[in-house]
């Protein structure tokens, strides 16, 4: 599968933001989908994951209330709002799909290595 992430650019703290990614391919519905983030001098780490049937989320806590993950299995499409950012938001997002979804409708993982294919990250820049 390929993955086209947007929708990144510069917000003011506390502004809102929203990120787009797209798949290639007829298996979507099966993938678990994540957004992972990767700040400069810094490893990427999760910052939203949702199972195949959508049923399912994890947020960790710096971004839980503020980032909600959702997915439109039609359109091979995986969302990314982001509201009430912050300087330290600031980072490449990254969306990543993990083919053992086909486990469970409600299977999902937090772990980088659980996924098999990246897209190429969109820069979010948030201003203080």
């Amino acid at each position: 599968v390929q993955l086209q992430a947007s929708g990144g650019g510069l917000v003011q703290a506390g502004g809102s933001l929203g990120l787009s990614c797209a798949a290639s391919g007829r298996t979507f519905s099966r993938y678990v989908m994540g957004w992972f983030r990767q700040a400069s001098g810094k490893e990427r780490e999760v910052v939203a994951v949702i199972s195949s049937s959508g049923g399912r989320t994890y947020y960790p806590d710096s971004v839980k209330g503020r980032f909600t993950i959702s997915r439109d299995n039609a359109k091979n499409t995986v969302y990314l709002q982001m509201n009430s950012l912050k300087p330290e938001d600031t980072a490449v997002y990254y969306c990543a799909a993990d083919e053992r979804g086909y486990l469970s409708p409600t299977y999902y993982s937090a772990r980088r290595s659980s996924y098999d294919y990246w897209g190429q990250g969109t820069q979010v820049t948030v201003s203080s």
